[in-house]
């Protein structure tokens, strides 16, 4: 597909989802789309054979029914609306081995910030600490996001606060479940992980040339799609609220919040949202274990530091700034 075909599908698409009274003649898309009829008749066959259900009447015009479960880049932009940067380029890739490194690879290569990378089947997917991260064909959102802050390196834990924190809200909007926030990068519904956050940088001393925020949202995975040893501390959206979820309604909602949280973050606003996260975080105010390698650290989690960074009251009643490791409630 061709790049100006891909926009006008995208614009096609806008256009029917923003229709007053439900369809659009194809006159009226011709001319505000500024493309002859038969071109409007061609995208609209391409879009029928991708799975949109679109009616066709000769009195009322094009009517969409229907939308597959399938991610389209130009169905996801036609969905989003007006973001301020993410998901102002959208692609997505059948099969890759991981979002993160094939984000990676475009940020080195000179890539906008806001480019978003969706693979339906991740080979090599990953999570923090390089644990393999499920991800089967199809049924959940795995995805990459390339940003450009003006933040130090020292304060790139704030966005993965950030995108907790959009995370979240936007699972409850969609679902109107209410995850649980587990620091630093984990979403649980009934204890178990339903989504991870995965962020990575290239940096120099003082400032951050790209980063990369890498989200994995179990949705419409059944217990038997989880590995064995997974099946326990691992669930799916589908799983939690007994029938599937739309996915592309999801990645959309995602990326909107996404961009929203991004904004408060770079406009100086990050106490708003670390407030937000304080308000859903189950690991604040319990007895914790930290694991950084061989270190173990215990305490009390008591909150977020102006970083992102989490104040820990050790034993002896003092507060450590810790950035990473991993979590267990303490005994």
């Amino acid at each position: 597909m061709s790049r100006s075909d891909s926009a006008l599908d995208t614009a096609i698409l806008t256009a029917l989802r923003q229709a007053q009274e439900g369809s659009v003649s194809g006159a009226d898309l011709a001319a505000r789309l500024k493309v002859t009829r038969a071109a409007i008749w061609a995208r609209i066959e391409a879009l029928r054979a991708l799975g949109f259900d679109i009616e066709a009447s000769p009195h009322h015009g094009y009517r969409l029914l229907s939308a597959p479960d399938r991610l389209y880049g130009d169905d996801l932009k036609s969905r989003l609306g007006s973001t301020r940067i993410i998901g102002r380029d959208i692609r997505v890739f059948q099969e890759t081995n991981s979002t993160n490194d094939l984000a990676d690879r475009l940020a080195r290569d000179g890539a906008e910030e806001g480019v978003v990378v969706f693979a339906e089947k991740q080979s090599r997917g990953r999570g923090r600490m390089g644990r393999a991260w499920a991800s089967p064909p199809g049924l959940g959102l795995w995805f990459s996001v390339v940003l450009r802050p003006r933040l130090t390196p020292q304060s790139a834990t704030q966005l993965t606060i950030a995108a907790a924190t959009a995370a979240r809200r936007a699972i409850h909007r969609v679902t109107g479940l209410e995850p649980d926030i587990k620091w630093p990068n984990d979403l649980l519904l009934d204890g178990r992980k339903t989504a991870g956050i995965l962020t990575e940088m290239g940096a120099e001393l003082d400032k951050i040339k790209y980063l990369i925020i890498g989200i994995g949202v179990n949705v419409n995975l059944a217990e038997a799609d989880f590995p064995p040893e997974l099946r326990r501390v691992a669930t799916s959206l589908r799983q939690v609220l007994g029938r599937p979820i739309p996915r592309p309604e999801l990645a959309a909602e995602l990326l909107r919040e996404l961009d929203t949280d991004y904004a408060r973050v770079t406009s100086g606003h990050f106490d708003a949202v670390a407030e937000e996260w304080s308000r859903h975080c189950r690991t604040l105010g319990q007895r914790v274990v930290i694991l950084q390698g061989e270190r173990r650290i215990e305490g009390r989690a008591e909150g977020l530091d102006h970083d992102g960074a989490l104040l820990l009251r050790n034993p002896r009643g003092r507060l450590e700034r810790i950035i990473g490791g991993d979590v267990m409630l303490g005994s």
